[in-house]
């Protein structure tokens, strides 16, 4: 019997899991629904999806999965214009940044038989340097090479976490058994952070006085300090920052002082010290995209030892939580 999949939000990652899931069609059926008809039948068309629903209670209905692939905003939304109409037991994913407010909206609004796994995707090194984030930039092999950080409450069946571990698989990435609550610190750092601080030094930058001078002279070091703005769903990132903003305030705090201390730096007496300290970072920028394109972080980071299985998370849960099974002990230094 194949699992029926639903994927709500057809754009890279969500026509890509379709695409990703078309190699195994005698495991799983998909169904689509976008809120733009003409990116539905762009999916149908390039086999994203077997068949496509407009009607978005009608897309849910008897599906075995769920997949939100969305933009933040659009997430509660929708949760709560499907929640009626969701099958008992249903396993309903999403692919957003940040997780816990979306545990909270899931136990809000679902039926309690219903269950969540919360799914973030680190994408295949090849693509790291692309911008497009619609359904022109999907790929079937989106995932390969990479890990997917799987995040399920406490208390969720172990049948719940084996469903998203297979689903993983068939995406043809590696599940990363994560909690939830470090998995919103980390990607606040590398997934929020990022277009924050572009939108503040764009911000920054054309609000001086003297813009309508610099705009003249200003090239490609200025586009490359707003790209992280590219394909940016604003709506969304200020709705992620806004409701993990414990977190996005905690990460500005950091950058913030990051800023002061490269400030510090330039009113000292040693330039050399300056210099090594840009050469230091970018040594570690260039170590960490030479590992990134390997992907190989069971022997760069675990030494070697075994990933944590379903099995593995499902136990620790019962038992208090997953923080046991991450090691990370030692102070850090501020090279690190």
């Amino acid at each position: 019997m194949t699992v029926k999949i639903t994927i709500i939000g057809l754009g890279q990652i969500g026509a890509s899991i379709g695409l990703a899931l078309a190699n195994h069609k005698e495991q799983v059926t998909t169904l689509g629904h976008d809120k733009s008809t003409e990116v539905a039948r762009q999916a149908q068309k390039i086999g994203a999806v077997d068949r496509i629903e407009h009607n978005l209670p009608a897309a849910v209905k008897g599906a075995d999965v769920v997949i939100l692939a969305l933009p933040f905003d659009q997430i509660r939304s929708t949760l709560e214009y499907i929640a009626q109409d969701l099958r008992e037991d249903v396993v309903v994913m999403d692919t957003a940044p940040v997780k816990a407010a979306i545990e909270s909206w899931v136990k809000e609004l679902l039926p309690p038989k219903c269950h969540y796994v919360g799914l973030v995707p680190a994408l295949n090194p090849a693509y790291l340097e692309e911008t497009g984030t619609g359904i022109e930039a999907a790929h079937d092999d989106l995932f390969q090479r990479g890990l997917v950080a799987v995040m399920a409450p406490l208390g969720t069946p172990g049948e719940a976490l084996k469903l998203a571990t297979d689903f993983v698989t068939l995406l043809g990435a590696r599940p990363y058994f994560a909690d939830l609550a470090e998995v919103d610190g980390m990607m606040t750092s590398v997934h929020l952070l990022p277009g924050l601080a572009a939108a503040a030094y764009v911000e920054m930058v054309t609000g001086q006085p003297s813009w309508a001078d610099i705009r003249k002279l200003a090239g490609k070091p200025f586009v490359a300090g707003g790209r992280a703005l590219d394909g940016e769903e604003l709506a969304a990132l200020a709705e992620a920052a806004w409701q993990g903003r414990a977190n996005t305030v905690r990460v500005l705090d950091e950058y913030i002082a990051t800023l002061k201390s490269l400030r510090e730096d330039l009113t000292g007496e040693e330039k050399d010290e300056l210099q090594a300290r840009l050469e230091a970072t970018e040594k570690r920028r260039a170590a960490w995209l030479q590992e990134r394109t390997k992907g190989d972080w069971q022997s760069v980071e675990l030494g070697g030892q075994q990933l944590p299985t379903a099995s593995d998370v499902f136990m620790k849960q019962q038992l208090g939580g997953l923080g046991s099974l991450f090691r990370r002990g030692g102070k850090k230094s501020r090279s690190d």
